[in-house]
């Protein structure tokens, strides 16, 4: 059991029977009553940032949980199979747990989050760029510059489609944000 005083940014608790990490936290003594403190979570199992305030001194759960590496093997009707780089464990898990899963091809490697009390998985994340081949796009017109304003639509090999600058051509390799499903740089 931990205490209000122990909060820090990036804390995992239990609130309302959920993993949650501590995104910003503020201590308030105001001028009458008691002491609070104001929190941002961060929902483990979903994302949303969730807002609540505990009252000085309150105790939490504080949870443990731990990343780990994988590699993506491939994918079938059960879903995404994965393989842990050092102990050559694998496991399975549906397409809702893997976040932008069109940008990952096989051999990519990844870095799932679990909650180390269960050894059950949270998030399924990308590391944040991804290079990959562009298998289809229109054919660039004479005079397009490089100029980023003006973007095209082009089938990456993993079968994603992103917006492309127009002077990228079919077959080059490009650099993907995986944040932000936006193309980044050719590489070379």
């Amino acid at each position: 059991m931990a205490s209000t005083a122990d909060f820090r940014n990036g804390m995992c608790i239990r609130y309302n029977d959920r993993p949650c990490a501590i995104v910003w936290f503020q201590h308030v003594k105001p001028g009458k009553g008691g002491a609070f403190v104001k929190t941002k979570l961060r929902n483990l199992e979903n994302g949303r940032i969730l807002e609540n305030t505990f009252t000085a001194g309150e105790k939490v759960d504080e949870i443990r949980v731990e990343r780990r590496p994988y590699q993506f093997l491939y994918k079938d009707d059960l879903g995404f199979h994965f393989m842990h780089n050092e102990t050559y464990d694998q496991i399975e898990l549906q397409a809702d747990f893997v976040e932008n899963a069109d940008l990952m091809k096989e051999g990519q490697y990844v870095e799932m989050m679990f909650l180390a009390d269960e050894e059950r998985v949270l998030t399924c994340e990308l590391p944040p760029f991804v290079e990959l081949e562009i298998t289809y796009t229109e054919q660039g017109v004479r005079g397009d510059t490089a100029s980023t304003s003006s973007l095209k639509q082009a089938t990456l090999e993993t079968g994603a489609v992103i917006g492309v600058p127009l002077f990228i051509s079919q077959g080059e390799k490009i650099k993907v944000d995986t944040r932000t499903r936006e193309y980044s740089e050719r590489v070379k």
